[in-house]
């Protein structure tokens, strides 16, 4: 390590960012799992995780308060983001690993009535949980290392999340996968079968099979901005594309949703490709 950064355990620390002062990466088992700007949280560094942002913007108006519930804790970046952009925000964080969490916010510390509370428990375990109607937004963007685990990529897990989502709620998924996209299609597809509007949104080059890279999938038990969401694809300083319609139903084709019996975690990444933003 370098003057600045901060070590838990091995293969997880906090990696100090020369260029801003109050910034850090989180690395965990040789992957940058969070970047955080204590001076400036809205500041996203990880394409991917801007576009979760983009999708939490599109679905309220601007400084709506929102009830979310995060499924995946690890430097709490979207957390603060919503804390900072909508401050009366309700959120839960469901990350079971406590030692980490006491580690980032014991140098990473939350502002002041920042309306986050942390709850030590796994996301699907902690989604049977909540009861009916609980968030407008459930996040799911969990990884065990470099892979999304099994448990969270099941049509059972999806249903539940519905459950807990309100009328017009969305569920937003981060998965990785490269194409022909054999993990991507069938968690679309357990997405599908919950919820009545769908989407995906991807880098260019993820998308025409070129890299190994994170994909958001998007499901609303009413209707997605989707038209808005194009919009901001299109200016966003990542620029990705959304597929949706017709364009998601050949991309998806026969694929059926993972069960209890046959699902798995995501694929791992290519060797030596350890950032997934």
């Amino acid at each position: 390590m370098t003057d600045g950064d901060l070590e838990l355990r091995p293969g997880v620390r906090l990696i100090a960012d020369r260029s801003y002062p109050a910034a850090y990466t989180l690395q965990m088992a040789g992957t940058d799992q969070s970047y955080v700007d204590l001076d400036d949280p809205t500041r996203l560094e990880f394409d991917y995780v801007q576009r979760i942002a983009d999708a939490l913007d599109a679905h309220a108006p601007a400084g709506q308060r929102l009830r979310v519930v995060h499924v995946g804790g690890a430097g709490l970046t979207l957390p603060r983001y919503l804390a900072a952009s909508r401050p009366q925000s309700a959120q839960i964080v469901l990350e079971p690993d406590a030692e980490l969490t006491e580690f980032v916010r014991e140098h990473l510390p939350l502002p002041r009535r920042s309306g986050i509370k942390v709850r030590p428990v796994d996301g699907r375990a902690g989604i049977a949980e909540m009861r009916d109607d609980f968030a407008d937004v459930v996040v799911v963007d969990a990884f065990t290392g470099a892979q999304v685990p099994s448990e969270l990529s099941t049509t059972t897990f999806f249903a539940d999340v519905h459950r807990v989502l309100a009328a017009d709620g969305t569920v937003m998924v981060n998965v990785t996968d490269r194409a022909p996209f054999g993990y991507l299609r069938r968690c679309v597809a357990g997405v599908r079968e919950h919820f009545t509007d769908t989407l995906i949104s991807a880098e260019p080059a993820t998308l025409k099979g070129r890299r190994f890279g994170n994909v958001l999938i998007l499901g609303s038990k009413g209707r997605l901005a989707s038209d808005l969401l194009v919009r901001k694809a299109a200016s966003s300083a990542f620029p990705y594309r959304i597929v949706r319609g017709e364009h998601l139903d050949q991309l998806v084709g026969s694929a059926a949703p993972f069960t209890e019996t046959d699902s798995s975690p995501s694929p791992e990444p290519p060797s030596g490709l350890g950032f997934f933003g």
